[in-house]
């Protein structure tokens, strides 16, 4: 695990070099929402070839929408939350866990929710013939893992104006969608998000009892 990353020497790169991980990764989302969704509206492709679909999976049909439907997005505003989301929480835990171990870990709990979502299609049948897309199991995954390392990390909620620190934050936003979801009969992918988080805590947990120590540094760093 990275807690500081020094370049030494000094070498001259690129404009791309300089990106982030994770500007590459909302460019790969914008790029492919884009690629996606004219696939969709001229008819070359069906919402079953990119989103997830419990019934699908069952039947051992479209297995790689696992990854594809991390890439797509049921609208603009969906992908603009989602990549806010994203540069906000990605930016911090790529610094934190080096470029690799955060880009493996990224597509492991969008993998790991979307496995999550099309179990609990069992439980909730409303699920089973429902499609589901978007990067937020991947994100709340991130959000699961700082948690556990940033938890008096102080951070704002949409429309709420104070800080709310991390270990309160990240549960409350799960709570929140499902309130959402059920109150304004909403569609979102709640257990989705659910097993995303639960990969983060899982992976947060797992980092806290291998690096006790640096993690006290990080978590003692990134509080106010």
């Amino acid at each position: 695990m990275v807690v500081y990353q020094i370049l030494s020497p000094k070498k001259r790169t690129s404009f791309f070099e300089r990106l982030s991980l994770t500007t590459w990764i909302i460019i790969a989302n914008v790029f492919l929402f884009i690629v996606f969704s004219l696939l969709v509206g001229y008819g070359i492709l069906g919402w079953d070839s990119i989103a997830l679909k419990p019934s699908n999976v069952f039947l051992g049909k479209y297995l790689w929408t696992f990854i594809t439907s991390m890439f797509m997005h049921a609208g603009f505003f969906h992908i603009f939350v989602n990549m806010l989301s994203l540069f906000f929480v990605g930016s911090l835990l790529e610094k934190i866990l080096g470029k690799r171990r955060y880009f493996w870990f990224y597509v492991f709990s969008g993998v790991f929710a979307g496995v999550i979502f099309v179990l609990a299609s069992q439980i909730f049948p409303s699920d089973f013939n429902t499609y589901a897309v978007g990067a937020s199991g991947a994100i709340f995954g991130l959000i699961g893992v700082l948690m556990f390392l940033t938890p008096n990390l102080p951070v704002y909620l949409m429309f709420i104006p104070i800080p709310i620190k991390m270990k309160y934050a990240a549960p409350g936003m799960l709570v929140v969608l499902w309130l959402i979801s059920i109150g304004g009969d909403v569609p979102i992918g709640n257990t989705a998000h659910l097993g995303g988080f639960i990969a983060g805590l899982i992976y947060g947990f797992f980092l806290k009892r291998k690096y006790p120590n640096k993690v006290g540094m990080i978590s003692k760093r990134f509080s106010r």
